[in-house]
């Protein structure tokens, strides 16, 4: 099941996160550090203010991706070694909740690609020699792995327009 695409303002969103590069059959290495997020924070006593996400910031489908695994918190935070603090961009982004295995998302993707195409809607990314680099384009997972089956994750795609 996937909800009708909207368009959504969204304000400036601090966050932690690790950064990889990697390729789609190894997406898992970079998702797979979100726990150690939670990790830090809980270390110094942080609470998160959401739910993790993947931050997809240069795509070569063919290639490779550089990808970060962030979680969202209500200030700056002080970090070190791999995880870096930073702040997703406010603006109007396109957005979509689907409920399903994540390995629809690729047509979730799709699909929500080619309705803000129809409507002219022009995202903030750019062509680059490394892939199609994006200025904020967001997987949320709002499903906790551990109490929900996989074929009932609920993910919602947040994508910044120009």
């Amino acid at each position: 099941m996937t909800t009708e695409p909207t368009v959504t303002d969204r304000p400036a969103q601090d966050y932690i996160a690790i950064k990889r590069t990697v390729t789609m059959s190894s997406i898992a290495d970079i998702a797979d550090r979100i726990p150690d997020l939670f990790t830090f924070l809980r270390q110094r006593g942080i609470a998160p203010v959401g739910p993790p996400f993947l931050k997809y910031n240069v795509i070569d489908m063919a290639g490779d991706l550089e990808i970060e695994a962030g979680v969202p918190v209500n200030m700056p935070v002080a970090c070190s070694g791999e995880i870096f603090a930073d702040v997703l961009p406010a603006g109007r982004y396109v957005t979509v909740t689907h409920v399903g295995h994540p390995d629809e998302l690729l047509d979730v993707t799709a699909n929500l690609l080619g309705w803000a195409h129809g409507r002219h809607l022009e995202f903030d990314h750019h062509d680059s020699p490394a892939g199609d680099v994006w200025r904020c384009r967001l997987e949320t997972y709002n499903s906790n792995p551990a109490e929900v089956p996989v074929d009932k994750w609920e993910t919602e795609l947040a994508f910044l327009l120009r």
